[in-house]
């Protein structure tokens, strides 16, 4: 069962990977594309800087859970180092625990969002729902605290995982 589930999270990871780095591209191409016909061809598009943020949602969210169980989201870990190794122990503990109420929020509040939103459209995108624009923000809390049971289960992933990288010498 172990395997499976982390083989699963190994997979759920490169999901993740490649929807937000498809993100990025499309944001990278679409914003460029709006300046280039709003002061070139002097004819604005509309829809560059709708679909830029549409896909910057999607990045934040999905690729931000992602970099979690890649370990490399923003940490200030100054601190954490220089104490004992129960007092770092207990700390992560802590962190973890508050990534955890952090992910419920956004799956709670974030489904409650959608729901709200649902009806609406966007203006410049009229085939995209508002409430389908925010949906990245409880399904990237609930992919985090999927990776955080694996983290907690399983522990970090280790040689046979697509993100690993070798363990540097402080």
């Amino acid at each position: 069962m172990k395997t499976a589930y982390r083989s699963a999270m190994e997979a759920l990871y490169l999901v993740c990977a490649i929807i937000a780095g498809s993100a990025i591209v499309i944001m990278t191409l679409s914003i460029p594309y709006g300046v280039f016909m709003r002061y070139v061809v002097n004819a604005a598009a509309s829809w560059p800087e709708p679909l830029a943020v549409q896909m910057m949602i999607l990045f934040t969210f999905i690729g931000g859970a992602a970099c979690y169980r890649a370990s490399i989201h923003i940490a200030v870990k100054m601190f954490v180092d220089q104490l004992p190794d129960a007092g770092r122990r207990l700390t992560e503990w802590l962190v973890t625990g508050l990534v955890v109420l952090l992910c419920l929020f956004m799956i709670i509040w974030g489904t409650a969002l959608v729901q709200i939103t649902w009806n609406q459209v966007i203006a410049e995108l009229p085939w995209v729902w508002v409430g389908l624009s925010y949906m990245p923000i409880p399904i990237g809390g609930a992919i985090t605290i999927l990776f955080i049971i694996e983290l907690v289960w399983l522990g970090p992933p280790g040689p046979e995982s697509v993100m690993y990288r070798e363990p540097t010498s402080n």
